[in-house]
């Protein structure tokens, strides 16, 4: 079930200590284009969409409580730019975290494919579509097709964490995956400063 909210996620949900959540914006560039949704899924097969207003700082109290609880591990797909656009609109740096597209590039060394659509296809043999991809998130009223893309993000991301810890344990790669996630605040917090082109660990 997909479930739509404006402004905040409801008071009466309780968080497990595992969340997975992800982020639709107008655009990949956090410096100009805003937070439009915000969706969350406790791995039982629900989502839970959140439209956010346009400004900065939104007050969004129970999402943010979410975000900000370092006991819960949040599972993102690329979250270098979920994180930075959470931190960027909602004023909160999430921590403890895991990203399956870094898990994925770590595990899955025969490919080079590492999106989402392919992790559903070969981890978990589910098609999504990711057809709405680019559209317009900030609209006031969101189309069902959205709804059901959105929720798509979300919906799989426990299951696909799994397969890719069981692959990451066997090669021996988990630690490594672990050390990683534990930097991608400070990688975001580059970001948002203005290091986002640079590789400051290069040599030039």
């Amino acid at each position: 079930m997909n479930y739509l909210h404006k402004g905040d996620l409801p008071n009466n949900l309780s968080f497990p200590s595992l969340v997975a959540i992800d982020t639709e914006t107008m655009g990949l560039n956090f410096d100009r284009d805003r937070l439009c949704v915000v969706q969350v899924s406790f791995g039982d097969k629900n989502a839970h969409l959140v439209q956010i207003g346009g400004n900065l700082g939104y007050e969004a109290k129970n999402l943010k409580k979410l975000l900000k609880d370092s006991k819960i591990i949040k599972i993102f797909h690329y979250a270098r730019f979920d994180v930075a656009i959470l931190k960027e609109y909602l004023g909160v740096l999430c921590k403890s975290i895991y990203c399956t597209k870094i898990a994925s590039k770590l595990a899955r060394t025969y490919t080079d494919r590492h999106g989402l659509k392919e992790l559903c296809k070969e981890l978990l043999n589910v098609e999504i579509s990711k057809q709405q991809q680019s559209s317009d998130w900030g609209k006031n009223e969101l189309s069902q097709n959205q709804i059901n893309y959105a929720a798509n993000d979300v919906l799989y991301l426990h299951e696909i964490k799994e397969k890719l810890d069981d692959i990451l344990e066997r090669e021996n790669r988990l630690k490594l995956a672990n050390s990683i996630f534990k930097f991608i605040p400070t990688r975001v917090t580059l970001d948002l400063l203005g290091w986002n082109n640079s590789d400051i660990f290069s040599h030039s």
